[in-house]
């Protein structure tokens, strides 16, 4: 088996690593447009040697994992190279504007897209991990447009390194995952701007800083190469969240300015139910 990773960071990392464990005689490649990734990856075990693109002809894998507006210029690319026999897989945040981007390459039917749910807040070769999607959900969009004898081949896989799969179309993932993921992001960016700010002023601020204050702002710890075109790729969806957003926090401060503290107690309350909604999906995805 040849398995071509393009970008060789968190998800296409750990993809690979899965895969290498499934498939012991696998053969992974790297493609990096950053040198020192491919040697940190090889170094580190993640990939076994460097690849390029003129090779992705004999690839049974090819597994996308680039930032998102980077992806809409390499994928018509990869298609143009590989073999009738290739599965091609690109891993990103954002779904529409990827599949626009190749609904009429002569090579669509290779292609199968994919929002594998999972991650951390690190980047590079080294936040690749092993076990990242065991018992998490890979969006797949537009599954009608892969030819049949690819999607076993690459539904074989995702099942073999532990995903569950749901089928959704393109717009509705963008505007779901803008509210679960995307809105988050924003949420923790602006949140750890807002405390920075104020310790310019108090340095010893960060010293009252509990758990509680670095779980809601890890995400902040995210890529901005990564994560700035995904917001201009679904700009839509994320202004429509960010409205709703902003309208609540609007509404909560002017409780609290006219000192309506059991409307406060019964917001927070209502809010209250997702731990229900949580729980079931935590049972659900065991």
């Amino acid at each position: 088996m040849k398995v071509y990773v393009i970008g060789i960071g968190l998800i296409g990392g750990s993809m690979v690593l899965d895969i290498k464990d499934q498939h012991r005689d696998a053969t992974i490649f790297g493609i990096d447009s950053n040198e020192k990734h491919l040697q940190e990856a090889i170094d580190l075990g993640v990939i076994d040697q460097a690849g390029s693109f003129e090779e992705l002809a004999d690839a049974d894998f090819v597994i996308v994992s680039v930032p998102v507006d980077v992806a809409l210029i390499v994928l018509p690319k990869v298609l143009d190279l590989v073999g009738d026999k290739t599965i091609v897989f690109e891993v990103g945040s954002t779904k529409k504007p990827i599949c626009d981007a190749v609904a009429s390459h002569p090579k669509r039917r290779n292609f199968i897209a994919t929002h594998p749910i999972a991650g951390t807040e690190f980047s590079g070769p080294s936040a690749a991990i092993r076990g990242l999607f065991k018992g998490k959900t890979n969006i797949i969009c537009e599954v009608e447009k892969t030819t049949f004898k690819l999607q076993e081949k690459a539904l074989k896989l995702f099942s073999e390194i532990g995903m569950r799969i749901r089928y959704m179309d393109p717009t509705s993932h963008d505007k779901h995952i803008a509210y679960v993921s995307h809105l988050s992001h924003i949420s923790s960016f602006m949140l750890g701007k807002t405390v920075m700010n104020k310790e310019k002023d108090e340095q010893d601020i960060f010293d009252m800083a509990g758990s509680g204050f670095e779980s809601t702002v890890r995400l902040a710890k995210s890529s901005p190469a990564m994560w700035t075109p995904i917001f201009k790729q679904n700009k839509e969806h994320v202004i429509e969240t960010l409205e709703e957003y902003i309208s609540n926090l609007s509404r909560f401060r002017d409780l609290l300015k006219d000192e309506n503290y059991n409307a406060i107690f019964e917001e927070m309350e209502s809010t209250n139910k997702i731990k229900e909604i949580l729980n079931g999906l935590t049972t659900t995805k065991k």
